[in-house]
């Protein structure tokens, strides 16, 4: 059942799985390889977060599937109990492979990792997912990079499309769910087209993709409105790629049920924490004197235990334990910020929610934000050489 916050599209759902039920709105943290970086399952059940994302192409790549399907299944492989989502890796296809060539057929490319050669088709991306045991699975999809000409993301939609198709009847267990993937750009009229021909095709449940990827921050929240527009009321809709506190909550605003980035493991790493005023640097200055914790408001490991001048310590000596902390904090936030927007769309107060928290909370200004995600593709298309 799902509950929508009335004069706005904030919704509160349930998605039910083998590995239990998940409370929606959500917020899925990225364990590509089988694993949340740095931390435990246990960690991860502690933050009390119920659904992890992990990437088919890792997977693939190292240890490969026959090793995680032998081991009993993804879940038991890595110690996890809880649901799992497992993206069919086409983005990385993408944005990771060494000459990637595609064709109606499927995508031949080289690995990023040795250069060996590969090819992955639509049926074989659920023969990989349904080998790895996910409670929810992708279709294979075409990821056009931003700036690409309309003719081009033309063809990658309607490639698209036929792959999830294809998906569809690839498919051979029943106690797993597949999402198809809506493609289009920032071309609005592709993004209607694309999110209304998959919607003919009743999958149980929709993303939206092809976000987050270099465009400015209004333009995905207009292709997200887009997009929502034509999914269907009854069904989840996850948006991929997206895991900024303010942007978490302008898409829930907009009718999104599903998330999942990177974004807060990886900025941890790098010293930035996540507070209700904004995201600040743990390796400044001011905090190598700070008896307080990172958060005085949070109640995570991290801060019931630990001073902010401590983790500026650990950050300065390049110590593990200073990345693990970070990201504990981090996952935390973002996950109580969740239950909080979950507990507002119930009682009808999700619109004050929002307006106090965009009032107070400091965004990185957008000029530095697509900076930083230049900077990071850029390096992603550098490992590729």
């Amino acid at each position: 059942m799902i509950q929508t916050c009335p004069g706005t599209q904030a919704r509160a759902g349930e998605l039910f799985t083998r590995h239990g039920v998940v409370l929606t709105p959500v917020f899925l943290p990225v364990g590509s390889q089988g694993t949340v970086k740095t931390l435990t399952p246990a960690d991860l059940k502690d933050i009390g977060l119920p659904m992890i994302l992990a990437n088919t192409y890792h997977l693939y790549l190292r240890p490969g599937i026959d090793v995680i399907e032998r081991m009993g299944g993804l879940h038991k492989f890595m110690g996890w109990d809880g649901a799992i989502l497992t993206d069919s890796g086409g983005y990385q296809v993408f944005s990771l492979a060494r000459l990637c060539q595609v064709s109606d057929r499927g995508v031949t490319f080289r690995s990023h990792i040795d250069g060996s050669q590969h090819h992955i088709t639509p049926e074989l991306a659920v023969q990989f997912q349904e080998a790895l045991g996910a409670d929810v699975m992708m279709t294979l999809d075409e990821c056009p990079a931003y700036g690409d000409s309309l003719e081009k993301v033309e063809i990658a939609t309607d490639r698209t499309h036929r792959w999830a198709e294809r998906c569809l009847e690839a498919r051979q267990r029943s106690d797993q769910v597949l999402y198809a993937i809506v493609q289009g750009g920032t071309f609005p009229r592709l993004r209607r087209q694309s999110a209304q021909y998959l919607a003919s095709l009743e999958f149980p449940g929709y993303a939206i993709g092809g976000l987050s990827i270099g465009e400015p921050r209004k333009v995905t929240l207009a292709m997200i409105e887009e997009t929502v527009a034509l999914l269907p009321q009854g069904k989840p809709r996850y948006l991929m790629g997206i895991g900024s506190p303010e942007d978490l909550i302008e898409a829930v605003g907009r009718g999104v049920d599903v998330f999942d980035s990177a974004l807060p493991t990886r900025v941890a790493r790098n010293g930035a924490f996540f507070t209700r005023q904004g995201r600040h640097n743990i390796r400044n200055a001011v905090y190598s004197q700070m008896e307080r914790p990172l958060d005085p408001d949070c109640d995570c490991y991290t801060c019931r235990n630990f001073s902010a001048a401590y983790l500026h310590h650990l950050f300065g000596c390049e110590e593990l334990l200073a990345y693990r902390l970070a990201t504990i904090h981090n996952l935390s936030f973002i996950h109580n910020l969740m239950v909080k927007i979950r507990g507002a769309i119930l009682d009808g107060t999700f619109s004050a929610l929002r307006e106090e928290f965009l009032a107070t909370y400091r965004p990185t200004d957008e000029q530095v934000r697509l900076a930083q995600k230049r900077k990071w593709l850029e390096s992603r298309d550098l490992s590729r050489d």
